[in-house]
């Protein structure tokens, strides 16, 4: 058959692929299992008494799945077949991977970044439209949303790519432009967004996590005032749930618990730790200078070494950035719990683990004697 223009119409890559259909099990395939959101989400999935398949990558560390019944896949998201592979015979997925980035970093680093969050998440897309998976819920990002001073962010905010986006912000801004597609394509695909994440089961660990380790350790020795929007990991794990139970094709919601400023971590920090809080409180503008010089010259000899504070972290902390979680609370019935038990409880399992020694004041104040 001819279009009206006597030519063939176009078929799409995901329509053709949804002709190719498997019969789906009970089995819910979680990628990105051994970060900090997906960590929890397994946690959480298995407590529901879920059947849950993980996609790790070889040679990984990943004890965040120490001690946990789950069905473990290896592969790459780069592998298309390898993620068609993880994909087939589940009912749903949460695609939670992403290769996380605060730097603009050199060629092969963005090709990087690509492949695994852009081409990582249409091999996903492709998979589940493939084998007749029910829904697919990817994991968003703020850095992805719409921003303007002085107003919360919400999912209509239009994203401005040319204003000093980092290439981590770019692909997941791309990554919700793949859910569009495979969701004109038929495809039933939700984005549930995602804000900096608090609370246990933080195995890498993340920045806010070494932040807090730094501080129970007294090596903290400075900090620049900022703030942003903060979502406890029990909180975006329960959000990623309600995307996947209620969340309409198509759409995304953020997931956020509560905006928290520097001065009031510190604060958080001293409490649960009862270290006291750093004396120095660097202006911002003299940090952002710093960052910039190390960045350009000292990281760029020893690319490998820990960054606590990288100019764009900087940026992000200055922008004082505030999220509106007013969509997932009207269409899902999301609601926050609370950013302090979340910092209370990464602390405490932080000291499960061993990466956290208490210290004597903290000793002291907890001993009911």
């Amino acid at each position: 058959m001819l279009s009206g223009t006597g030519k063939p119409p176009v078929r799409s890559p995901m329509r053709h692929l949804k002709t190719v259909v498997s019969m789906s099990s009970n089995k819910i395939l979680v990628t990105g299992a051994t970060g900090h959101l997906g960590a929890n989400l397994v946690r959480r999935l298995l407590t529901d008494g879920e059947s849950v398949r993980v996609l790790v990558r070889a040679g990984r560390d990943n004890g965040a799945l120490e001690g946990l019944e789950v069905e473990r896949v290896a592969g790459d998201l780069r592998d298309a077949e390898a993620t068609s592979a993880a994909v087939r015979g589940c009912r749903q997925v949460y695609h939670c991977a992403a290769l996380v980035s605060t730097i603009e970093g050199s060629a092969a680093h963005k090709r990087d970044v690509y492949d695994t969050n852009v081409r990582g998440t249409r091999h996903i897309l492709e998979a589940a439209a493939r084998h007749g998976v029910d829904k697919v819920v990817v994991s968003g990002s703020l850095s992805a949303t719409g921003y303007e001073p002085e107003r919360s962010s919400h999912e209509g905010m239009p994203f401005y790519p040319f204003e000093r986006q980092l290439p981590y912000g770019f692909t997941k801004h791309l990554v919700e432009h793949e859910c569009l597609r495979a969701h004109a394509d038929g495809l039933n695909v939700v984005v549930a967004t995602s804000c900096a994440i608090v609370g246990p089961h933080d195995y890498v660990p993340s920045r806010m996590g070494r932040v807090l380790i730094d501080f129970a350790h007294g090596k903290l020795r400075a900090y620049i005032p900022g703030g942003f929007e903060f979502v406890s990991g029990a909180d975006i794990a329960e959000g990623h749930v309600l995307a996947m139970r209620k969340g309409r094709s198509g759409q995304k919601y953020i997931i956020s618990t509560q905006y928290m400023s520097v001065d009031e971590l510190m604060t958080e920090f001293h409490r649960i730790t009862g270290r006291p809080r750093p004396r120095l409180r660097l202006p911002p503008v003299m940090m952002a200078g710093l960052a910039e010089v190390a960045d350009k010259t000292w990281f760029r000899v020893f690319p490998n070494q820990p960054r606590r504070f990288t100019p764009a972290a900087v940026r992000l902390l200055r922008m004082r950035r505030r999220a509106d979680h007013g969509k997932a609370n009207q269409e899902l019935g999301y609601q926050p719990t609370s950013l302090s038990q979340a910092l209370q409880d990464a602390y405490d399992d932080f000291i499960r683990r061993g990466l956290i020694t208490p210290s004597r004041q903290e000793n002291s104040s907890r001993d009911p004697t």
